[in-house]
């Protein structure tokens, strides 16, 4: 996968979060829930676009660290959803949790990539 298929990829990402929470039942817990879920996955895409802009490798390496921080977190909201709401759409929830899951290995690689990058540069 190019940065130009996972920018497209982590933008859908923000958007179905934002879709699918905009079906979620409204409760105080929910409405906490959403916000913080709607902060993280949006956050995974303008993080990494900013990653793909960054003036140097130490920067592209500190933005990743955020959008893999961002998915996880993203990955843990979905999984309190699952926990406490009954009534969703299972199908869209597991295709969330799956995407999250996804990103969250996807970046975990490439900062290990641009980790040893560094490293091997300074050899």
């Amino acid at each position: 996968m190019d940065k130009i298929d996972l920018k497209i990829r982590t933008k859908q990402f923000a958007v179905d979060t934002i879709r699918f929470i905009n079906e979620l039942p409204k409760s105080k817990a929910n409405d906490v829930i959403s916000y913080q879920i709607i902060k993280s996955s949006t956050s995974v895409a303008a993080n990494y676009r900013a990653a793909l802009r960054g003036r140097s490798t130490a920067e592209f390496v500190s933005k990743l660290n955020i959008v893999l921080e961002e998915s996880d977190e993203s990955n843990f909201w979905y999984e309190i959803i699952q926990d406490t709401n009954e009534t969703i759409d299972a199908n869209k929830l597991k295709k969330l949790l799956n995407e999250s899951n996804e990103l969250t290995a996807i970046f975990a690689s490439s900062l290990k990539t641009a980790r040893n990058n560094i490293k091997n540069a300074k050899s």
